[in-house]
Formats: structure tokens, sequence, C-alpha cells
């Protein structure tokens, strides 16, 4: 999941299993961060018991929604080239209806109505339970909007739909919204206040998936480790919590130890991580149980400690390195990804150079990487001119990206001739002879098909590389 990144990624055309019963069409495309791809599955599960089969055919849909990231410009300038494209099948279907969902659903609120002249609703990420009456108003002929943030829900109660499975793996949310107020980030003000899941409701939803066939689950939140359960309410309400409920309070260690134990034989991962809130019975969690997989994502977002402190990121350049360093006197051979920013407000010529020294010291197995890109109603939007030029901008970015792949391709060859626990998940996209699996540490492998098949853990003898994929033969199935 964590590679370069594409700056032109897709967005994901979500469908499921028919029932015979309902007799509309959903079609639902999501675009952005995983949390949002999980949304959607919460989305389809509440319109599926409205009657709302999935499809994946545009043409015939009778309701087209579009799950939002805004975490960028350009994610959201490719959601308007989207609904251009809604617009043109709308004039031949004039009875179908478009809706927007998810982050930029909230930041724009009512004025994705009066510039999106086709959008019929607008839904932000704490209201999806509404979708039903709000629909009741579209049909009556008004427009709907509910962007209304929440302090408590969690969607625990709905059990989400698969969407476009492979049937192996799975997300499983256990915290909304972000207490940090990165000074580039609208994630606070798009999906609000930090809460947490019952973790009863997440055991049960891993314990169901195990049951039915899935192999691997990556527990999801904006910041996992600070999971905090002590029987609901924010997370900054803690203090003001009885003693029995401080006494019985789950963090995300013993979360991540209760999922592991409940399922053995199942791949858990989790993602994303903070520096500020990782803490180290986490890591040694890890290390602990053979099914928690090897692998943390980490976002650093700059090496310059200038430039921390300017985004308001609650760590230091000296402070994630030694976080780095101890996960890997107690994980030597945890892989660890993150996520990068070039050109942030200010930033110099010897703040890019803090940054590339960082990644060198580091060398991270994988990598999100992105220039600057200036989000209306963050602190940065309001505060801060975006004054680096973008040529300047390009070069250091792709500065950074050249390391990354150098860096990269160092962690692949130290596989090399290694033999590697491999979880087949799909067929490679390069041919049909192959499949494509990943390793405990997330790394992505290919090997000849023979008799192996989806959902099988295989051992891999890893016989060439490239600067983010494994390449080897298979020597049997793994214990």
């Amino acid at each position: 999941m964590e590679k370069i990144q594409d700056e032109n990624k897709q967005g994901q055309t979500l469908i499921l299993e028919a029932k015979e019963t309902n007799t509309r069409k959903l079609f639902i495309e999501s675009y952005g961060c995983a949390m949002n791809f999980s949304d959607s599955e919460i989305v389809a599960s509440i319109l599926f018991k409205e009657g709302y089969n999935t499809t994946n055919k545009l043409e015939e849909a009778d309701l087209v929604l579009v799950n939002t990231c805004s975490i960028r410009d350009k994610a959201e300038q490719t959601i308007r080239k989207r609904l251009q494209k809604y617009n043109a099948v709308k004039k031949i279907n004039p009875k179908m209806k478009v809706g927007v969902l998810g982050c930029m659903a909230e930041r724009l609120k009512s004025k994705f109505l009066e510039e999106e002249k086709i959008v019929d609703l607008v839904v932000g990420p704490d209201a999806y339970k509404d979708l039903p009456n709000l629909l009741s108003e579209v049909e009556a002929g008004r427009d709907a909007i509910n962007v209304m943030l929440s302090k408590e829900e969690t969607y625990g109660d709905i059990s989400p739909v698969r969407l476009n499975t492979n049937g192996i793996t799975a997300f499983v949310s256990i915290t909304r919204g972000c207490d940090n107020m990165c000074t580039f980030c609208v994630v606070p003000f798009t999906r609000g206040r930090e809460r947490s899941r019952d973790p009863q409701s997440i055991l049960e939803e891993v314990n169901d998936l195990w049951n039915k066939g899935y192999k691997e689950i990556t527990l999801l939140g904006q910041n996992v480790d600070s999971y905090l359960w002590y029987g609901g309410g924010l997370k900054k309400d803690f203090e003001k919590a009885s003693d029995m409920e401080k006494a019985t309070a789950t963090n995300f260690c013993k979360l991540l130890e209760l999922c592991a134990e409940a399922q053995p034989q199942m791949r858990i991962r989790f993602s994303t991580s903070n520096p500020q809130d990782m803490t180290l019975d986490v890591v040694e969690t890890m290390a602990k149980y053979k099914n928690i997989c090897k692998h943390i994502h980490l976002p650093v977002q700059s090496g310059s400690n200038r430039i921390l402190k300017e985004m308001n990121r609650l760590h230091t350049r000296e402070e994630y390195m030694e976080l780095i360093t101890n996960i890997r006197k107690i994980l030597p051979n945890c892989s660890i990804s993150m996520d990068m920013i070039a050109g942030f407000p200010t930033e110099t010529e010897a703040d890019h150079q803090d940054t590339l020294s960082l990644m060198e010291f580091v060398k991270y197995d994988f990598a999100f990487m992105y220039s600057y890109s200036e989000r209306p109603g963050t602190m940065a939007g309001r505060n801060m001119e975006d004054d680096v030029p973008e040529p300047v901008k390009k070069r250091r970015l792709q500065e950074i990206i050249d390391a990354q792949r150098a860096h990269g391709h160092i962690r692949t060859q130290n596989n090399l001739g290694t033999i590697r626990e491999v979880l087949i998940e799909k067929e490679s996209k390069k041919s049909d002879l192959e499949w494509s699996g990943r390793t405990s540490e997330n790394t992505v492998v290919v090997f000849p098909k023979e008799q192996y098949k989806v959902g099988e853990f295989v051992n891999v003898k890893i016989n060439d590389c490239t600067t983010a994929t494994l390449i080897g033969e298979a020597v049997g199935y793994s214990n």
C-alpha cells in the first residue's frame, strides 16, 4: 500500500453481491485515503438495507455517490472532473441522482450545491446514517445536505459490506477524527474530534471476517496510536472519566494484543501511526505476536526541526530518529514507511537538505511523497504564504523521490536469497501467469502461479527485485 505515490491515482468503483429484492442501483466511487474506502463500505451497507444494489456501470445507476478527499488541491480537481462525467450521463438519464460524500463535502458544504448544479445531496463523514432521510428529501425535489460533525459517531454498530473485495484482506476502522492540528491538514476540520470505537465491536468484526475466510485485516484510523476506549466519549475528555473507567480503559497496545490473540492465524496490520503518540510497548507487542505484521507507517512530513514546528508537528527530528532507532532495536527487520511534503511555506534549501539527510538515516522501505498544496481553512492556508516557487517544489520533490527509490532498492536487495512468507492476494498486474502478494513487512512479491491459490500463505525464495517489488519462486506452503 505505501509505495511511491502515484499522483494520478484513480478512484475505485465499489460493488458488492446483489440482493434480488433490491430494485435500485448504486454507483459509488472512492478517492483518497483508506478511511474513505472503509467509509464507502459503511455507506453501501446502509443503502443496501434501503433497496440499493451496487453496480459498476455508471450509466445504469439510480444513485451516484463519490466519496471525496480534500488533502490536496489536485484531489479536489479530480473530483470536479468526475462530476463533469456524471453530468454527461445525467443528461441521458435525468432521473439519476448525484451525491458528494466525505471530506470535500464537509469542507465545501452548501457551496457544493451552488457550484456543481448536478449535485443533489452533500453528506459529511459523520452523517451517513442520515442518508435514507436525505434521499427522501431528494426524491421530494429538494436539495439535501448534512455535514454535521459528531462527537460520538464511530459506526461501530454497522457491519460494513465488503466492496470489490478480494475476499482476503479488509479494513477495520477503530477511530474517527483527529486531535492533532497539523497546520497543513484539513482532517480535524472535515472529520472532527478524535473518538474511539468500542473494542468489543472491533473484535466481533475481526472474528466475523475470519469466519468469512479473510486472512488479513488492517486496523484503521487517522492516528491509531491514540486509540483509547474508556466507555465512550472524546479522547480529550478522558481525564474526566471515573476511576473505574480509567482502570478498565483499552489503549491501542491492548487492542492490538486482543486482536492478535482473538485470531492467531490472521495477519494484523495497522495504519496510520503518529510519531508523537507511538509508544514502544506497541513495538514490543508487535515483536511478541507472529501474526502482527512487521511494518509501521510513520509519517514524518519534514526532516527540518524549523519546518516541523511550522507544521505544528509535535515531534522533533531528534525524537523521530530516536524512535526509529528503538524500533529497530526491538524489531530489526521491521519495515518503515512515511509521508513527506516538499516545499512547505518558508522551506529553505537547508531545510530540504535536512529532509534528505533524515531519509538517508532511516532509509525508508516505502513512501508517500508530495509537494505542498495549500488547503483553504487550514492554519497554514490562513496564516502562511505559499512562497516556495513551483519549479523549486518540483525539483525538491524529485530529489526526495530519487532518494527514496535508491533506499527502497537497498531494502529490497536485502531480501535476495532469502525465503519469505507471502500471502497471495491477486493476480500480478503484469502477467496472468504470476501471483502477487505481500510479506509481513508489506513488500509486494510476484512469483509463478503453479498450483497455489489466492488466500494461501506460501514460502517464496527471492531471486530478483526492483526498487519496490520482490521477484521469486514458491518453494512450498507456509506452516
